[in-house]
């Protein structure tokens, strides 16, 4: 029986809710550095090539690492312009994304070069064989604008049962949200998406997205609605 919400329709210019965990529900990210070695691959794929060599000017190398720096590089697909990313969450064990992909089989390329690249660093890091996923990966096409803006709700609250009881959402630093506050800079991140469907619906009675983020409380028609959300 084929897994839930393994994505199956997969069309151009389409909006998706993209989710993965660990085999077993183990944990994919054991420290910082791992979560900063996740990002900095996603800079590597979202970001234009010529901005990412560039950026080894200022790096503290030698002129063969630079070298073979961009060697390495340059054997890496690069997504720029095919994959735009809205928001994400790393948690423990598993990661949310929301994206949209130009062409129809552009995510499909993006995650597994990901979670490939990923989980060969995860093994050599932590002595390991083996998949570090339990699928290739999980994905729900966003039909809708009022699902993706709660959506991107679900993604940024997840991290409250990693942050202290009163500390403030803003606090966890493995998410886009921070960003959405100004208190951060991705600069692969399209916050566009998010923010012209939010003016777009009046921001659901509130000024900010701040204050739709954290304020905003979920009817039982919602909780029916956003069901596919939920990792099994």
């Amino acid at each position: 029986m084929p897994a839930k919400n393994t994505l199956k329709k997969y069309i151009s210019e389409g909006y998706y809710h993209i989710y993965n965990r660990g085999v077993e529900k183990r944990n994919i990210f054991l420290d910082d550095q791992d979560r900063l070695v996740f990002l900095n691959y996603l800079k590597e794929y979202l970001l234009p090539k010529e901005e990412i060599i560039e950026s080894l000017n200022h790096q503290d190398m030698t002129d063969l690492q630079k070298a073979q720096r961009i060697i390495e590089f340059n054997k890496i697909n690069n997504f720029y312009g095919r994959i735009n990313m809205a928001c994400f969450v790393l948690m423990d064990n598993h990661f949310h994304m929301e994206l949209k992909q130009k062409e129809d089989r552009d995510i499909e390329m993006f995650m597994r070069s990901l979670n490939t690249k990923y989980g060969r660093y995860f093994n050599k890091r932590y002595k390991r064989v083996g998949p570090l996923f339990q699928s290739r990966y999980k994905g729900i096409l966003i039909k809708n604008e009022k699902y993706f803006l709660h959506l991107s709700r679900y993604i940024h609250q997840n991290s409250k049962e990693l942050i202290g009881k009163n500390q403030p959402l803003s606090s966890y630093k493995w998410s886009s949200y921070r960003d959405y506050l100004g208190q951060n800079n991705f600069p692969w991140l399209k916050k566009n998406l998010l923010l012209d469907y939010f003016k777009k619906a009046k921001g659901f009675g509130f000024s900010s997205y701040q204050g739709f983020v954290e304020g905003y409380e979920d009817t039982s028609e919602d909780v029916r609605s956003y069901k596919d959300l939920i990792l099994e």
